[in-house]
């Protein structure tokens, strides 16, 4: 019995194989391939749309697990502030390991309009609780680095460092209380979903992870508002592609609500990024003057 399945087997495979008939299921499954490359992804799409305006708050709270998935990117972010009638904008690039939540930044500092010297780069390590940043300034050894606790700013490192920390922005969205469909459009030539919606901060730090919950808790507090108003747009896995985030807080030397725009802009995921974080030698232990 097992003699004639081992050869009825083995004809099948010979028949496949053979011209004439035994062409047919080829044929057929290369017709569905066909018919599947040009119909089936437009229905594809079609179900995809429909799902993401079914329930957008769920789809936007899921994007830091895509991320995590993603494992890593490049990103470039970008901080807009208006205050006394001047608007300044603050830009850096790099990397970030999302499931390591480690990252470096290159930070450039707007042109001082009063024709001072130009600022040096400032270079940012991200890590889980810290800041490391160099060419900090303000009396600062060129060969030392200033470390801060996220979780001791008033607004957690979303806004201290020039740039928010991808994770941390990402993780602001775990917080979605309202959310919107725009629709789909394009960043950077990836197909996206467009999501406009606002999150909570302190509803964002129950659902954050150990490393960012403290950070998010106290810019719950830090801020004018908790509230933060953002548009995000997700690729079809999920992923952030850009993320856009508007924090408020109660300006120093100028009166009333500062508004600052966050934007953050992801890409190449897979990236390999390596980060080694300063040796306490190295880290500065004097006062850093407010800048």
């Amino acid at each position: 019995m097992a003699e004639r399945r081992r050869t009825g087997a083995l004809s099948a495979r010979v028949r496949s194989r053979a011209p004439g008939t035994g062409r047919g299921p080829a044929l057929v499954v290369g017709l569905v391939l066909c018919v599947c490359a040009t119909g089936c992804g437009g229905d594809g799409v079609a179900a995809q749309d429909a799902r993401a305006a079914a329930d957008p708050v769920r789809t936007v709270r899921e994007a830091p697990g895509a991320l995590l998935e993603a494992g890593s990117s490049q990103a470039r972010t970008s901080m807009e502030m208006a205050a006394g009638g001047t608007r300044v904008t603050i830009r850096g690039e790099g990397a970030y390991d999302f499931r390591g939540q480690l990252g470096r930044l290159t930070v450039v500092l707007p042109q001082d309009p009063a024709g001072a010297p130009e600022h040096r780069p400032i270079t940012e390590l991200l890590a889980p609780g810290a800041l490391y940043m160099k060419n900090r300034g303000a009396g600062v050894p060129a060969d030392k680095w200033v470390r801060v606790d996220t979780a001791t700013l008033s607004d957690g490192n979303l806004v201290t460092g020039g740039a928010t920390d991808p994770f941390a922005a990402a993780e602001v969205l775990r917080g979605t209380r309202t959310a919107t469909y725009v629709g789909r459009t394009e960043v950077a030539g990836a197909a996206v979903r467009h999501y406009r919606g606002t999150a909570d901060l302190a509803l964002a730090a129950r659902g954050a992870s150990p490393a960012g919950a403290a950070a998010l808790a106290a810019a719950a507090k830090g801020f004018a508002t908790a509230e933060v108003p953002f548009d995000v747009y997700l690729d079809d896995q999920g992923r952030i592609r850009k993320l856009r985030q508007r924090f408020s807080f109660v300006g120093g030397q100028h009166k009333g609500t500062v508004a600052v725009f966050s934007t953050t802009l992801l890409y190449a995921f897979g990236t390999p990024v390596t980060v080694a974080l300063p040796h306490p030698k190295d880290i500065y232990a004097g006062r850093v003057a407010e800048e």
